[in-house]
C-alpha cells in the first residue's frame, strides 16, 4: 500500500497534516530526521505509517509508560500488532513480546530508554529485523533541555550496531541548542538527514500574563468569562484540592488530579473531563500528557513553570481543535522566589543522596552487586515512614540517582492484569478434562478474550468473575493455581510505583556522581527559571512573538490577541513610539519616584495623551505602582 492507502485504511484520514507527509517521505528515505511538531500536532503518524510502509519491526523509543500503553492499545485497536517493553513485567512477558518480534508477529515495539540497555533486549537485538527507530520526546536527549533522561544518551550505542537503520527523532519543543545536541547525541548521518519544524505560533491561542496578589478571585473571572472546558495548573498537591473546592463553591464544575492519587481514580477523573462530564480540572503537571481533547477553550496556570519548553506545552493543550482559545498565567514576586527556593532544593547535597541510596537498597533488601536491570514495586509512603526522611529529600535524590544512571523511577501508574496461555490447545484441552473443577475458568478466558495463545492479553479478574457468576477471589485464585501449573502465565494487577535499578548495587561510598554534570543541569535550570520570569515581566512585545522566539522563530508577526497586543491597541500608537516612551519612563523612575505632572514634564517631546495612555498600561500590567500620586518602578 502506499502512505495514502495507508493513512486511510487504519486511520480513516484522507490526507496529512501539514509537514507529515515530507517527513514520512524523509525517512522513507533512509534519513535520519529530526521532526519538531507542536503538542497536538500529529507526531505518532509521523512513525506508525511509514513504519507499517516498510518492511520489517519499528522500535519505538518512549520515556513514559502511560503513552506507550496508550498508542499500543490505539494501534492493536486499529488491527495493528504492536506491544511494548517497560518496568514491571515479568521475565516471561518480556521474553515473550521479543519473541513475537523476532518471528514477525509485531510490527511495533514500545520500549523505555532504559530496558532499550538489557542485556535481554541486547541479547535478542541481531534477532530483529528493524526498520525503523522512532524517539519521541527527543529533547530528553539533551543535557541543555529541560527534561534530561541519561539513558537517552545511551541510544546511539544501539545505532552502532544497526548502522543502516534510519532514525527518526522527535519533539513537540527545542531551541536551537537543544536541536542541534539531539542530532549530535544521535549519530545523525550528515549526508543523509533533515530536520523538519513546523513554526510554533498557534494563530487560535490568546496568551495573556496578570500580575496578581489574588490569583484565585482573578480565575474566577477568567472561567466565568471562558465559557467551556478548562485546565488549571498549580505546582502543589494540596492546592489542587484546595482551588478545586473554591470553584466548586462559585458553581464552577471542577475536580482535582495529582501523581498522588490511585491510578484508578486518576483514570476515572480524567475520563469524567475527557467526557465533559466535568467541566476544569485542577492539576499538577502530572495530568495533560498523552491525552486527546481537542475542545480546551482555557489553560490557566496558577504559578510561574519552571521553564518556557514547560509552559509552551501545557498551555498548547488548549485549542488543539484550532478554534478560538485562551492559555492564562498568573503571577506574582513570590513566585519567582518559590521557583529560587524549589531550585535550591533539587540539587540536594551528594552525602544526602548516597545515604538515601543505601536506604533503598537496604529496604529493597538487595546484596551488593546485584539486581542489575532489576525491577521493584516501590511503596513511597511506607519506604518514608520506615527511612524516616522528608519526601522532598527522597525524591530529589531519585532525580539525581536517574541523572547519573544509577535507577529509573517511574510514578504510580495502573498495570492491569494480563495473563497468556502457556500451552497448545491440544494441551489445554488435556487440562480441561483431567481438571474439571479449572474447565469453567479456562472456558471463560477463551471466550472473553481473544489473541490469548500469542501474546500477552490485559483481562478484568471483575468481569471473568460476573461471566462466570462466581466471585473475584474465586477467580483469582485459579487464575495463580493455573499459573503455578505452568498452564498460563498470570501477572496480577499493580498500581504501585516502579523503581528499575539500572545498574547493580555498588556502596553508596562509591557512587559516581557527576557534580560537574550537576553544576551544569543547576546553572540550566537557572536560565529556565530566568527566561519565565523575562516572559512574565515583559509586557512590551508580544506574547507569542517572544514564545516562539525562544524557539529560534525570530521573524513572526505579532498575534494582535495577546494580553499585550490588546493593551497596545487601546495605546492607538506606533508599538515603537508606545515601547520607546515606556522605556524613557523607567529611565525617569529609576532616579525615584515622581507625579504624574513630573513625568509628563519630562518627556515634553511626546504628546501628554500619549505619556498618560502608556503610564496606564504600564500600571495594568504590573510594571509600575501608583501610590499617594507618585508612580514607581515594582521591583
Amino acid at each position: 500500500m502506499t502512505i495514502h492507502e495507508i493513512l486511510e485504511k487504519f486511520w480513516g484520514y484522507p490526507a496529512f497534516r501539514p509537514m507529515q507527509e515530507d517527513i514520512i517521505r524523509s525517512v522513507l528515505g533512509g534519513k535520519d530526521t529530526l521532526a519538531l511538531l507542536p503538542t497536538g500536532g500529529g507526531k505518532s503518524i509521523c512513525f506508525q505509517v511509514p513504519g507499517l510502509a516498510k518492511d520489517g519491526l519499528c522500535i519505538v523509543v518512549s520515556p513514559l509508560i502511560a503513552l506507550m500503553k496508550d498508542q499500543v492499545y490505539n494501534l492493536q485497536r486499529r488491527g495493528i500488532k504492536a506491544s511494548a517493553i517497560y518496568s514491571g513485567m515479568s521475565s516471561y512477558e518480556i521474553t515473550r513480546n521479543l519473541d513475537n518480534c523476532a518471528f514477525g508477529q509485531t510490527k511495533f515495539l514500545y520500549v523505555s530508554p532504559e530496558r532499550l540497555q538489557t542485556e535481554q533486549f541486547l541479547a535478542r537485538l541481531p534477532q530483529l529485523n528493524i526498520s525503523l527507530i522512532a524517539i519521541d520526546e527527543a529533547h530528553c536527549i539533551s543535557q541543555w533541555g529541560y527534561d534530561f533522561r541519561p539513558a537517552y544518551l545511551k541510544i546511539a550505542q544501539i545505532r552502532e550496531k544497526l548502522p543502516d537503520v534510519p532514525v527518526l527523532a522527535l519533539t513537540a519543543t527545542a531551541t536551537n541548542m537543544v536541536k542541534a545536541d539531539i542530532q549530535e547525541k544521535l549519530k545523525f548521518r550528515k549526508q543523509a538527514s533533515a530536520v523538519f519544524q513546523k513554526s510554533f505560533t498557534r494563530a487560535n491561542l490568546s496568551y495573556s500574563v496578570f500580575r496578581e496578589e489574588h490569583k484565585l478571585n482573578k480565575l474566577i473571572s477568567v472561567l466565568q468569562k471562558v465559557p467551556g472546558c478548562g485546565i488549571v495548573y498549580v505546582r502543589s498537591r494540596k492546592e489542587t484540592q484546595d482551588v478545586a473546592s473554591a470553584l466548586v463553591k462559585q458553581g464552577i464544575g471542577a475536580d482535582f488530579y495529582h501523581a498522588g492519587l490511585d491510578p484508578q481514580t486518576r483514570n476515572n477523573k480524567q475520563d469524567r473531563w475527557i467526557k465533559n462530564q466535568i467541566r476544569v480540572m485542577v492539576c499538577t503537571n502530572a495530568f495533560g500528557m498523552g491525552i486527546d481533547k481537542p475542545d480546551v477553550r482555557v489553560v490557566v496556570h496558577l504559578d510561574l513553570p519552571e521553564s518556557i519548553e514547560a509552559y509552551y506545552q501545557e498551555a498548547g493543550r488548549a485549542g488543539r481543535d484550532e478554534k478560538k482559545s485562551y492559555a492564562v498565567l498568573l503571577y506574582n514576586n513570590e513566585d519567582i522566589a518559590a521557583l529560587e527556593e524549589n531550585l535550591k532544593k533539587s540539587f540536594p547535597p551528594i552525602e544526602q543522596v548516597r545515604q538515601t541510596y543505601h536506604l533503598l537498597c537496604s529496604y529493597l533488601q538487595i546484596a551488593i552487586g546485584a539486581a542489575g536491570g532489576q525491577c521493584f514495586d516501590f511503596d513511597v509512603h511506607h519506604f518514608l515512614e520506615t527511612a524516616k526522611i522528608p519526601a522532598s529529600q527522597l525524591f530529589y535524590s531519585l532525580k539525581v540517582l536517574e541523572e547519573n544512571g544509577y535507577i529509573a523511577y517511574n510514578d504510580a501508574l495502573l498495570l492491569p492484569s494480563r495473563l497468556l496461555v502457556k500451552m497448545d490447545k491440544e494441551q489445554l484441552y488435556e487440562v480441561q478434562v483431567s481438571n474439571p473443577r479449572l474447565e469453567p475458568y479456562l472456558k471463560g478466558i477463551l471466550r472473553t478474550y481473544g489473541g490469548v495463545f500469542d501474546h500477552y492479553t490485559e483481562i478484568s479478574e471483575t468481569q471473568l468473575a460476573r461471566n462466570l457468576k462466581t466471585t473475584v477471589e474465586y477467580v483469582r485464585n485459579a487464575l495463580t493455581v493455573m499459573h503455578r501449573n505452568q498452564i498460563i502465565d498470570y501477572v496480577p494487577q499493580t498500581d504501585k510505583p516502579q523503581l528499575v535499578f539500572t545498574l547493580s548495587r555498588t556502596p553508596a561510598e562509591n557512587l559516581q556522581i557527576d557534580t560537574k554534570l550537576i553544576n551544569f543541569r543547576k546553572k540550566v535550570r537557572q536560565g529556565n527559571i530566568q527566561e519565565v520570569a523575562k516572559y512574565a515581566q515583559n509586557a512590551l512585545i508580544c506574547r507569542s512573538q517572544q514564545l516562539v522566539a525562544y524557539f529560534g522563530e525570530l521573524d513572526s508577526n505579532a498575534c494582535g490577541v495577546c494580553d499585550v497586543c490588546l493593551q497596545k491597541k487601546k495605546l492607538a500608537m506606533a508599538e515603537s513610539r508606545a515601547e520607546l516612551i515606556a522605556t524613557l519612563i523607567k529611565k525617569q523612575l529609576n532616579r525615584g519616584n515622581q507625579t504624574i505632572s513630573a513625568l509628563v514634564t519630562g518627556l515634553s517631546a511626546y504628546k501628554e495623551d500619549e505619556v498618560l495612555k502608556v503610564l496606564r498600561w504600564m500600571t495594568d500590567n504590573g510594571q509600575l505602582l501608583y501610590h499617594e500620586n507618585e508612580f514607581s518602578l515594582v521591583t
